[in-house]
């Protein structure tokens, strides 16, 4: 069993003890949840301080790493039953608690932290919170609004169903092996309800897609296959996509079809 941190699995191993605990008690909202999904425990540094609020949630844990199944297993007994094998991104997060609802938190590998903030807002019915620590890149496109240079697709996204905050920033040094990019913490509480309705939510994506697909180009020219040529005329596609508020893509959306 090797319990060193493995590149295919995009692993840097969180060995602040403050930083973890932090994570941990950034959870607020669990009277909307009894129960909580950690991704890509691996060591179990986050796992420990999770535990330690089992007055809070019950806690389940999703490895793919057999290596570390293990090691949870040997060195957290008491999560046995409640060790998840297995891809994260392939799995039914309906059939994980029941259809209950649950928070989701992380020190989610850098490789597939897009892909998990796309399966999160898939399905955001079931959660209404998620910590976790990615890429500062990364956060700072969640966490960023119109006008930023980082502003883009996956923040529009997230934000259109969720309020995201910066917990805190976390250097290189605070991992094993380090990794080559400095870290952010991102809280994610999802909006009372989606700005637009998910009967929408198809047609909002393609048209944010598309603009953002040109991201240099102005509205008129990167929106002209699904908007008229009259309606191309008005103020707001002389824009470029980053001056396009969230609230200002969904009207968009709407007058669509």
């Amino acid at each position: 069993m090797s319990t060193r941190a493995k590149k295919s699995y995009g692993q840097h191993f969180l060995t602040n003890e403050h930083y973890a605990r932090q994570i941990a008690e950034a959870l607020e909202l669990t009277t909307l949840y009894k129960d909580v999904l950690e991704v890509g425990p691996g060591q179990g540094m986050l796992t420990k301080h999770l535990l330690d609020r089992r007055a809070d949630f019950h806690l389940k844990v999703a490895e793919a790493d057999r290596d570390m199944v293990a090691y949870l297993h040997q060195h957290y007994p008491q999560l046995s039953d409640d060790i998840l094998e297995g891809d994260f991104l392939r799995r039914d997060l309906t059939e994980v608690f029941g259809g209950k609802p649950f928070g989701l938190v992380g020190n989610f590998p850098y490789n597939i932290s897009s892909q998990i903030l796309i399966k999160l807002l898939d399905n955001y019915r079931l959660i209404p919170e998620m910590v976790g620590m990615f890429q500062k890149e990364v956060a700072d496109r969640v966490i960023s609004g119109h006008g930023s240079k980082v502003y883009g697709v996956i923040g529009v996204l997230v934000q259109l169903r969720y309020e995201p905050s910066l917990c805190f920033n976390v250097g290189r040094g605070n991992f094993q092996p380090p990794p080559k990019v400095q870290s952010a913490v991102i809280r994610l509480v999802r909006r009372p309800e989606p700005l637009i309705a998910d009967e929408h939510y198809s047609t909002f994506k393609h048209v944010v897609k598309s603009a953002f697909g040109q991201r240099r180009k102005m509205l008129r020219n990167s929106l002209k296959s699904i908007f008229s040529a009259e309606v191309l005329g008005e103020e707001i596609f002389r824009r470029r996509p980053e001056q396009v508020s969230v609230g200002e893509f969904v009207g968009l959306a709407l007058r669509v079809g």
